[in-house]
């Protein structure tokens, strides 16, 4: 009771301690969404990369199924389309609708110039050397045998350096957003604790007093313990609530250059687990931080 009291009698310093622990936990917060924010981009820039397997004219359809399906079959593989000629030509065509010169050399040859393709997307950036190096594999084979290959060409060569600057770009980030996310919580953390600290500072005569009166350390800690709680509960409000209008003016920022996940729609969804942790991390930091602070007075 006597915590309570003294938080609400107390009234700039505790607003001192909020606020600056509503700062420590808007920044684990933003730390949160930002690193969800950070998946689903890399995410997407690795949707957007694949190696397309080119094959001949002439190669039977069947043939080509056989080589998807033992494609589908390596750990590497997430998943291969099969395009075929008539779909591979609707693409080409649309895609240069615009180009009159390449149109016309399309009806002057008369017949479909384009083979079928086999488009491959991989678990991760860096397996797709392993694929290119299995379908060469295979061609090999057939080369050795005196077979001819369906496989006319693959553009991984071309792709290759896209594919590994990707790959280092997603590790690149990942770090780097792990280091620099823990350099701003340690920072603010030790602000809060710090302010915490001054907040009690001020109550040391107090402490004194009763330490001299015969109080046990039990007593005297609880209404500060008491009062640190009650700084992380009102700051983990204070912060969810400071976060809503952020994602809003993020996603509003970044869908007009890139349309990556929804902020908005991942705060509300997840808003249970995000108050979850920001509340157990306010009130952790707020007791702590006050049982320290008392712990030092209290001499023992």
């Amino acid at each position: 009771m006597q915590g309570f009291v003294a938080f609400w009698r107390n009234g700039m310093i505790s607003f001192a301690a909020v606020f600056v622990s509503t700062v420590t936990l808007f920044i684990i917060g933003s730390v949160i969404i930002s690193d969800a924010f950070m998946n689903a981009t890399l995410l997407e820039l690795e949707n957007k990369v694949d190696v397309n397997i080119y094959m001949v004219t002439s190669a039977a359809e069947p043939d080509i199924l056989a080589l998807q399906k033992r494609l589908e079959k390596l750990p590497e593989v997430a998943k291969v389309e099969y395009v075929n000629r008539e779909q591979a030509l609707a693409r080409f065509v649309e895609k240069h609708k615009n180009n009159g010169l390449i149109l016309q050399s399309l009806e002057e040859i008369g017949d479909n110039p384009l083979g079928a393709v086999l488009n491959v997307k991989a678990r991760h950036p860096s397996d797709y050397a392993g694929i290119v190096g299995y379908v060469e594999k295979q061609k090999q084979v057939l080369v050795a045998s005196g077979e001819h290959s369906i496989v006319d060409e693959i553009n991984y060569t071309d792709n290759q350096q896209v594919i590994d600057r990707l790959g280092k770009l997603i590790d690149g980030l990942r770090k780097l957003g792990l280091f620099v996310s823990a350099i701003l919580i340690a920072m603010a953390v030790l602000v809060t604790f710090n302010t915490i600290r001054l907040a009690i500072y001020n109550a040391r005569q107090e402490i004194s007093v009763m330490r001299l009166v015969g109080a046990s350390n039990a007593y005297i800690r609880g209404p500060f313990i008491i009062e640190g709680l009650m700084y992380g509960f009102f700051a983990a409000l204070l912060s969810v609530i400071a976060l809503y209008p952020a994602t809003i003016w993020v996603t509003k920022t970044t869908s007009t250059f890139f349309g990556g996940l929804n902020l908005v729609k991942y705060y509300l969804s997840n808003f249970g687990n995000i108050f979850g942790i920001l509340l157990l991390s306010g009130i952790i930091l707020g007791m702590f931080s006050s049982y320290s602070a008392v712990r030092r007075y209290l001499k023992v």
